[in-house]
C-alpha cells in the first residue's frame, strides 16, 4: 500500500473509505463516471480529467476532433523538449451493458470483499488511465525530471472504431506538434503469471455480401434465387472459418492474433413469408494478421462470390490495409527499454498480435512505434463481457510497473536525428 505517496484529495475530491488506497478510490470515481455508448457522458470525463491535471501541476489541451469530440491531454514537459516524446494513450468510452446479466450495478464500481472491482470499463481501460495518471503523480512528488517530454492522451469513440477520435486526430496539425517518438496504449488481461504485449494488430474488415436472385411466389422452385447464391456464400466464408479454427486448434506456436477470424454477424432479406426474395445480404466480421497477403485474400474473396452466382457483389463498412508492427528486435532502443524495465520487475513478458482492433492501428500506420499492453496478470480477460471486474492488488501493481516504464522509456538515449 503507497497512500502516502499519492498525497491528499487523491480520491477525485472525496474522502477515501476508510483504509482504502487513495489510487483505488480515483479509479472507482473515474468507473462511476457513464461515458457509456451509445451516449457517452464525455463531459464528466473530461470534467474529471481537467481537475486531475490542475492537482499535477500539468498543462491540459484540449482538441475538438469533431462536433461533440474532445480529445484532452496533460504533457509533462521533459529536460529536453526537442526529443521525440512518449505518448501514453487510453479511451475514455466504455462498451455497453446489459444491466440483468450483472451482479452488481455496472457504474457502482461495486468491491466485494476480495478486493475485485466490478464496473464497466475496469479492464477495458479506465484501470489504465488512472495507472498513468498515479505513476506520474508519485513520479513528479519524488521530484523526478524525465528527459523526453511524456504526454497523457485520452481519447473519445475508440469502441465504435476510432473514427471520430484517434483516426481523424492522428491527421491533426495538434497530434504533429506532439513529435511523438513511441506510443504505449492498451493491452489485455493474462489469466497466468506472465504479461501480454501486443506489437501489431490484426486488420478488421466488414464485408457485406450482397446476393440478387429471381423472385417469386413461396410455393414454386424457382430458379437462380438470392438465397442459393446466399448460401453458398455462407459456405465459403464458414468453411475457411473452420480450417483457420483448425489451424489455431492444432499449432502451439499460433494465438488467436496469428490467424484470420471470420464471423458472420448479419443476414437481411425478405418481404413476406409467402414472397421469395429478390435480394439478400449477408455480413461478416473478418479480422485479418499482418502477415496475409491483403491483395491475393480479397481476389480469394472475389472468387467465392462469383462461385455463387452471377451478379453477386460485395461493399465494406470497414476495410483496414494498414500490416505496420512495432519492432520487438532486441537491438531496437525502444524495446530494449520497454523489456529492460519488465525483466527489472522480473515480469514475463508474451508478444502477441492483438486479436482485436484499438487505436494503436492508427498510430502504427503514420509510422509511429506503438505497444499494447495493460499490466494485468492472473485475471480473466473480460472486456466487454458481464461482470467485468479487476482486482484491486492487481491494479495497485500496475501503477508501479508504469512507475518503472515511464522513467524507462523517456530516457531512451537520443537517436541521431535527434541530436
Amino acid at each position: 500500500m503507497l497512500p502516502d505517496k499519492d498525497g491528499p484529495g487523491v480520491g477525485g475530491g472525496q474522502t477515501s473509505p476508510e483504509g482504502e488506497d487513495p489510487s483505488v478510490s480515483l479509479f472507482r470515481d473515474y468507473l462511476c463516471l457513464k461515458t457509456v455508448h451509445p451516449e457517452p457522458d464525455y463531459d464528466a470525463a473530461l470534467h474529471f480529467l481537467d481537475r486531475i491535471a490542475k492537482e499535477l501541476g500539468l498543462p491540459m489541451k484540449m482538441i475538438e476532433v469533431c462536433p461533440g469530440r474532445v480529445v484532452s491531454i496533460m504533457t509533462w514537459e521533459g529536460t529536453n523538449p526537442a526529443l521525440k516524446s512518449i505518448l501514453l494513450n487510453s479511451h475514455t468510452d466504455v462498451v455497453p451493458v446489459f444491466q440483468e446479466q450483472w451482479k452488481y450495478d455496472a457504474f457502482s464500481a461495486f468491491k466485494d470483499a476480495e478486493g475485485n472491482i466490478y464496473a464497466r470499463g475496469t479492464q477495458d481501460m479506465k484501470c489504465v488511465t488512472i495507472q498513468y495518471i498515479q505513476a506520474v503523480r508519485r513520479l513528479k512528488a519524488e521530484g523526478r525530471k524525465l528527459m523526453r517530454t511524456v504526454h497523457l492522451m485520452f481519447v473519445p469513440d475508440e469502441e465504435v472504431g476510432g473514427h471520430k477520435g484517434m483516426e481523424t486526430f492522428v491527421t491533426h496539425p495538434e497530434f504533429q506538434k506532439l513529435n511523438i517518438g513511441f506510443a504505449l496504449d492498451e493491452g489485455l488481461a493474462n489469466p497466468a503469471d506472465a504479461f501480454t504485449v501486443f506489437y501489431g494488430e490484426r486488420n478488421p474488415w466488414w464485408i457485406t455480401i450482397h446476393c440478387p436472385g429471381s423472385p417469386g411466389h413461396g410455393s414454386r422452385f424457382v430458379e437462380n434465387t438470392a438465397a442459393e447464391k446466399l448460401r453458398q456464400v455462407i459456405n465459403s466464408f464458414l468453411d475457411f472459418r473452420e480450417q483457420e479454427k483448425h489451424r489455431l486448434n492444432t499449432s502451439e506456436c499460433f494465438t488467436l492474433g496469428d490467424v484470420t477470424t471470420v464471423n458472420m454477424t448479419m443476414v437481411q432479406g425478405g418481404v413476406a413469408y409467402n414472397v421469395i426474395p429478390a435480394e439478400m445480404d449477408v455480413t461478416f466480421d473478418l479480422r485479418i494478421p499482418p502477415t496475409v497477403n491483403l491483395q491475393e485474400f480479397e481476389r480469394q474473396i472475389k472468387q467465392w462470390c462469383k462461385e455463387a452466382g452471377e451478379d453477386i457483389t460485395y461493399e465494406f463498412a470497414q476495410k483496414h490495409m494498414n500490416q505496420n508492427i512495432t519492432s520487438t528486435d532486441e537491438n531496437d532502443p525502444w524495446w530494449r527499454a520497454f523489456t529492460a524495465a519488465c525483466k527489472e520487475m522480473n515480469m514475463t513478458l508474451e508478444k502477441e498480435i492483438f486479436p482485436a482492433a484499438t487505436d494503436s492501428r492508427f498510430i502504427r500506420a503514420i509510422g509511429i512505434p506503438a505497444i499494447g499492453f495493460s499490466p494485468m496478470n492472473r485475471t480473466p480477460i473480460l472486456l466487454h463481457d458481464h461482470n467485468e471486474y479487476l482486482n484491486e492488488q492487481v491494479f495497485l501493481k500496475g501503477i508501479i510497473v508504469y512507475e518503472k516504464l515511464i522513467p524507462a522509456l523517456a530516457s531512451v538515449p537520443a537517436f541521431p536525428d535527434e541530436a
